[in-house]
């Protein structure tokens, strides 16, 4: 069974920054595109960020371009979400989640298979 865990989350202030991390456990990361989306209560979920399995190339969704970047360690089953210049409306909980690839339509249209629980992030002063 495929299981994901992000974890970073917390409370940072405006300008502030944050890693997440998505580990995997029970199968190998490295196979898999993984992509980030956010979900704030009463709100559609976004999608984020990805980066693919086969080259490490990536997407950004334009809310968090150049602010935020993706980046995957194979060695240690795991993939990162440096965010910076954090602001307000960044406040959501965020998912990793494994995906067929990566691309815009990836992230604009969810094409995910497995997330996990979330990692809260609240950027408040």
């Amino acid at each position: 069974q495929v299981q994901l865990v992000e974890s970073g989350g917390g409370l940072v202030q405006p300008g502030g920054s944050l890693r997440l991390s998505c580990e995997a456990s029970r199968f190998a990361l490295d196979y898999y595109s993984i992509g980030w989306f956010r979900q704030v209560p009463g709100k559609e979920r976004e999608g984020v960020s990805c980066i693919r399995s086969s080259d490490g190339s990536t997407y950004y969704g334009d809310s968090v371009k150049g602010r935020f970047t993706i980046s995957r360690n194979n060695r240690k089953n795991t993939v990162y979400l440096q965010m910076d210049s954090l602001e307000p409306a960044d406040t959501a909980v965020y998912y990793c989640a494994t995906a067929t690839g990566c691309s815009e339509s990836v992230v604009k249209n969810f094409l995910y298979n497995y997330w996990g629980q979330g990692t809260q992030v609240t950027v408040s002063s």
